[in-house]
């Protein structure tokens, strides 16, 4: 595999040093990954952003698992960030099926293969990655403990709207529409069309300050709402994968108390048939527990740690 270097917004990503690629996944699709260096490092951490996220928001969890001795590894996935997006409307959250997503990350495991990245490996998905995570596990992709922050083991719909979702997505998609926003949802991104006030991800303003001036300073970052089609693909993948048996990684599940954007009743029906897994009530946490207040962050960086040195 070629890798030719791809643009790294350092200013904005907070984080150590880091490094950005361009590499095309088998079928073609151009993503970025990013690599972060820690100094003798214990192994190296996959972190699989969720939707409309991009590799320089985690520019400070780099910093967070560096001075824990952990090396660190995202993805700009396909139709997000500065890889292909897959939409006129380059705006409009988009991937062709689920599953998709697996050749980004296997494009990013032959690069960290040839670039000799630390092992051992290991993986934390967060929101719309913790769906790709779980696939990746149940794949057998080679990582020796996982974390999930905020999956996306479900999506968070009432009784009454979740048969109108499947309805009214798969029927988009059928008629040629699927590229048409899901309703509620536009052009604009969360952070820049909400206040910090009420906000569904975090409780830390600096944090959100911090997301807003990714935003603010680098607009071709930015994605808006998911499309009928992604919302219809997103459903599809999350009750496939509920069907399956809990792979056998180690691992622990991070949730926030006042999650607003994911089934949390999914995500507590999956860690109980998880062995060898936990789930972490975050308190006061919101979405974005990887992102919320320092006091919080330590207290999840620390857990996360640990259970990767055990797991070396």
């Amino acid at each position: 595999m070629q890798l030719r270097d791809a643009p790294f917004y350092h200013d904005v990503a907070e984080g150590p040093p880091a490094r950005a690629w361009w590499l095309h996944a088998e079928d073609g699709v151009r993503i970025r990954m990013a690599y972060w260096p820690s100094t003798n490092a214990r192994g190296t951490v996959f972190l699989l952003p969720g939707r409309t996220e991009y590799i320089e928001k985690y520019g400070r969890s780099a910093a967070d698992f560096a001075a824990r001795g952990f090396a660190q590894v995202s993805i700009d996935w396909r139709g997000q960030g500065l890889a292909d997006r897959l939409l006129d409307d380059r705006r409009a959250g988009y991937v062709q099926d689920f599953p998709d997503f697996q050749l980004d990350l296997d494009a990013v495991l032959q690069a960290a293969e040839q670039e000799n990245l630390p092992k051992p490996y290991f993986i934390i998905g967060h929101s719309m990655g913790g769906s790709i995570c779980l696939r990746a596990l149940m794949e057998n992709k080679p990582f020796n403990a996982a974390v999930f922050s905020a999956p996306m083991f479900g999506i968070q719909l009432s009784a009454l709207m979740r048969p109108a979702a499947w309805a009214i997505s798969w029927a988009s998609s059928r008629a040629g529409h699927g590229h048409r926003f899901a309703p509620g949802t536009g052009q604009e991104t969360y952070v820049l069309d909400k206040p910090f006030e009420g906000n569904s991800l975090t409780t830390d303003p600096d944090m959100y300050r911090y997301m807003q001036a990714q935003m603010r300073g680098y607009p071709d970052l930015a994605l808006g709402g998911p499309s009928l089609h992604w919302l219809h693909e997103a459903l599809r993948e999350c009750r496939t994968l509920d069907l399956r048996p809990s792979p056998d990684v180690p691992c622990i599940t991070f949730l926030g108390e006042r999650e607003q954007i994911v089934a949390t009743d999914a995500i507590a029906e999956r860690m109980n048939r998880w062995p060898n897994g936990k789930l972490e009530m975050v308190p006061g946490g919101q979405h974005e527990v990887l992102m919320e207040i320092p006091e919080l962050r330590n207290r999840i960086f620390d857990q996360c740690a640990a259970l990767f040195a055990e797991n070396s």
